[in-house]
């Protein structure tokens, strides 16, 4: 029997956007879980989430006009990537995915993700799902991925993007922020965690997720006071942008978000069309290899 979940389940009635997203368009971040008679959660889970299968994804990107994502695994399914890999497949070319990886993992193991469709790496810093990792045992693992071009997504939020620029300013492969870095709201567009994160992004080498609006926010729905911050980073490189849902928005402490929502953002957020076909089409496509 699945333990009770965490938090609640996302919006089960996503409104229609009013946005209409260019074709191809792709959602750079969500993540699955379950069904869980079919990839039961592990022990050694971080937290428990809601039921949120391929299927649900599948229907939701339907509806909001979402072509193509890239499902990030999650430490729900902590080392268990059969939920992910399943949906690679039952994708046939519409996903991709990042992985969590240890030290010793193998190289045939790599080139078994890889072959499915896995294109990153990520790591957390955030102290709910395992705190600041070694960064001895990330050089390693970034080394050991490195032959297969995969990029490496940095979860980090408050200061640590600050705290962390020399290390990410130093790591060679492509690198993927998420969620604009959760930096401060009260820092607003000019604060030190945006600074930071603008001098990585004009490295050439670091890509940012404009995604997590309703995790900064602190008025709630609809999340416009991150509007300042995401509009400050969207016009400082829009061909560095990725735009993604979070869904189903685990460990969310506010208000659970409306999707349609969060896809209407982006006439704010990107006003142009130009800016969201970067955005949402051809910086994805690029980085994420897509066919």
């Amino acid at each position: 029997m699945t333990p009770k979940p965490d938090g609640p389940p996302p919006n089960p009635n996503p409104r229609k956007p009013t946005l209409a997203l260019p074709p191809g368009a792709c959602d750079a971040h969500c993540h699955i879980y379950g069904p869980f008679d079919r990839f039961p959660l592990p022990p050694e889970r971080s937290f428990t989430p809601n039921a949120a299968p391929e299927t649900a994804l599948r229907q939701l990107h339907d509806h909001l006009g979402i072509a193509r994502a890239v499902i990030v695994q999650s430490q729900g399914h902590g080392l268990d990537h059969r939920p992910l890999l399943a949906a690679l497949t039952e994708g046939a070319g519409r996903y991709r995915g990042v992985a969590l990886l240890k030290p010793d993992c193998t190289e045939s193991e790599i080139a078994a993700f890889d072959a499915a469709g896995i294109c990153g790496v990520r790591f957390n810093f955030l102290t709910h799902l395992g705190g600041q990792p070694d960064l001895a045992a990330m050089r390693e693992i970034i080394a050991k991925v490195a032959p297969f071009g995969w990029h490496v997504a940095i979860h980090v939020a408050g200061h640590d993007i600050v705290t962390q620029e020399g290390f990410i300013g130093s790591i060679a492969a492509p690198v993927v922020v998420d969620h604009m870095a959760r930096p401060p709201l009260a820092e607003g567009p000019d604060g030190p965690s945006i600074a930071a994160l603008k001098r990585l992004i004009d490295t050439g080498r670091v890509w940012l997720k404009l995604s997590g609006a309703d995790r900064l926010s602190v008025a709630g729905p609809p999340f416009r006071d991150a509007l300042p911050i995401a509009t400050s980073l969207a016009r400082h490189a829009p061909e560095r942008m990725l735009w993604g849902s979070d869904w189903p928005h685990v460990n969310l402490h506010g208000p659970m978000p409306d999707d349609g929502d969060l896809v209407d953002l982006l006439t704010e957020i990107a006003p142009g069309s130009r800016e969201r076909q970067l955005m949402l089409v051809d910086n994805p496509q690029a980085l994420f290899n897509f066919d």
